[in-house]
């Protein structure tokens, strides 16, 4: 049963990310008057498959781990010779008959939709999610290691970590990304105590060596519409940054490239987000959603940031 799990709750969060993000090319190709072939989620033979009145064929396929939308002309964008020798009915509707700032938004729909979903998603949990937590999840610490670099900067049990460098914390899942983002440098740390703000300095280091606070405590109320907007556009921009800060620290080889997850460990923490409940699931989709963005943003031909 728990295989089974695992693989619904990947079968739905890549599902949902790649036909978002296909999605995107899709409405961009059509608005620009570019013949769309097909639309396809997943790969290999079409369990179920129909033709729409404009021509494109919808496919579901077999393999669901992707899935893709062809777009007539686009294998030959940098063929302008071949383009140039075809007839004026072949040209209708190619990629290369649109101006080049069109065929810019259709390439870059993709990472855009993705992004809007992340946005969208992290907005309605902002306004949604229920609020009553632990101190576990507030930035409150509630033991310092002896010894550690947080003990040697002079950070004391109490102490609510206010930001880092120019990254405002308000729970303990923005204090562990302001630390990825610190990992390979020294750290500015504004902390509350009491009715002092203390600045300390923390080094680089695996561990800083704080631990929350276990107590039990009433966060703030959900937030409202427009409030909730502003902090699902900076949950938006904070995990995208974070992503592109480790993949330039895996390729300077400042961190192991293990760090990248595969197909497995996506379906690991898909299932577990399952478990955990319908707004840890929506946040894993958020997330991923961020990471195809991203990662379709690199210059490698195989993805999005390879057209140009």
């Amino acid at each position: 049963m728990q295989t089974i799990l695992t693989i619904v709750a990947l079968l739905i969060v890549l599902g949902v990310v790649v036909f978002v993000h296909e999605l995107g090319h899709f409405l961009a190709a059509r608005w620009a008057g570019v013949r769309v072939d097909a639309f396809s989620i997943g790969f290999g033979p079409a369990l179920v498959k129909w033709t729409d009145t404009r021509g494109t064929v919808w496919k579901i396929a077999c393999l669901p781990l992707g899935g893709y939308v062809s777009i007539y002309g686009q294998e030959d964008m940098f063929n302008r010779k071949k383009y140039a020798e075809l007839d004026a009915d072949k040209k209708r509707g190619h990629y290369l008959s649109v101006p080049a700032w069109k065929q810019f938004i259709i390439i870059a729909a993709g990472v855009t939709m993705n992004f809007i979903l992340a946005w969208v998603i992290y907005t309605s949990l902002f306004m949604f999610q229920p609020r009553l937590v632990g101190n576990s999840q507030l930035p409150v610490i509630g033991q310092v290691i002896q010894e550690s670099v947080a003990f040697n900067a002079g950070v004391k049990p109490g102490d609510t970590i206010v930001k880092i460098d120019d990254e405002n914390i308000s729970n303990w899942g923005d204090l562990i990304l302001a630390k990825e983002l610190a990992a390979n440098r020294d750290a500015n740390v504004m902390i509350a105590r009491g009715d002092k703000l203390v600045q300390v300095t923390l080094q680089p280091a695996e561990r800083w060596g704080m631990v929350a606070d276990g107590a039990k405590r009433a966060d703030p109320a959900r937030q409202n519409l427009f409030r909730a907007m502003y902090s699902g556009a900076r949950k938006t921009y904070y995990e995208s940054k974070t992503l592109v800060v480790v993949l330039k620290q895996i390729v300077t080889g400042e961190r192991s490239s293990k760090q990248l997850g595969s197909f497995i460990t996506i379906a690991q923490y898909s299932g577990a987000a399952m478990l955990a409940g319908f707004f840890t699931f929506l946040s894993l989709i958020a997330l991923l959603s961020v990471n195809l963005g991203v990662i379709n943003l690199l210059p490698l031909p195989v993805l999005d940031g390879g057209y140009n």
